[in-house]
């Protein structure tokens, strides 16, 4: 099984073009490119996806992705679960897989934790609801200004951050593995990481206050996360990624 891994896509999956990712001519479907967040194929939550979706199906390969800020977490809602490598995923085509926040994956006899989620950080000039009688007057206003807002349940949702249960459910499974990885996969980094890169740009939030606890008491490889927007390596373990794509050796 070969291991390709990157960052945020947005819906947009031209760097798997077979003359940019040129690797995937000697690839199966046994073999797997993940996303580590971000991923944005599911945006509308109707046939709109589909060109997207089975454009990705038509790789040869298995496409896998962890959900960052950026997704239509309502349209996700309706996928069943099933168990996949030892971890919780929803198939979303026979070969593109949402792996699941808080699992545990045993691939290539290597262990993959993942957690998706992040916090926007465009919506400084807050959330707008769609029921609001004054929605369409605020949306114009706040447009014409170019402020940083989204709407709910259009662009934005509430649970890009994990819940309590999603939470419990994640030091669980790491209990079950005596907090022992060969690696992490998420969107976001932990508040301290992101810190070192950003000298303090970015809010910590729940989630990275959480990562900080998994990067003390975890014992891991690699880690590998998106959201920032950069390529770049952070003591040594810590891999941002954006439209690199890297193989997992």
């Amino acid at each position: 099984m070969e291991i390709f891994i990157t960052g945020d896509t947005h819906g947009d999956f031209r760097r798997f073009r077979p003359d940019i990712f040129y690797e995937q001519e000697c690839m199966t479907k046994e073999d797997l490119v993940l996303v580590c967040g971000d991923f944005g194929g599911i945006w509308h939550g109707d046939p709109r996806d589909d060109a997207g979706l089975d454009w990705l199906e038509d790789r040869p390969y298995t496409t896998a992705f962890v959900l960052g800020n950026h997704e239509n977490y309502d349209a996700y809602k309706g996928y069943p679960k099933e168990e996949w490598h030892g971890g919780q995923i929803q198939r979303i085509r026979p070969s593109v897989l949402h792996l699941m926040r808080g699992q545990v994956y045993e691939l290539n006899g290597k262990k993959f934790f993942t957690m998706g989620g992040a916090s926007s950080h465009d919506i400084q000039d807050g959330i707008l609801e769609p029921d609001d009688p004054n929605f369409e007057e605020k949306f114009q206003q706040l447009e014409q200004l170019g402020a940083l807002f989204r709407v709910n349940h259009r662009s934005w949702w509430a649970e890009e951050l994990p819940d309590k249960a999603e939470y419990l459910e994640a030091k669980a499974n790491l209990e079950r593995v005596h907090w022992n990885v060969d690696y992490i996969i998420s969107h976001c980094c932990p508040s301290t990481i992101q810190d070192v890169f950003s000298g303090g740009m970015f809010k910590k939030d729940t989630l990275t206050d959480f990562f900080d606890e998994v990067r003390q008491r975890c014992t891991f490889r690699y880690w590998f996360f998106g959201h920032y927007h950069g390529n770049m390596v952070i003591e040594e373990k810590y891999a941002m990624l954006y439209e690199q794509i890297i193989r997992l050796k």
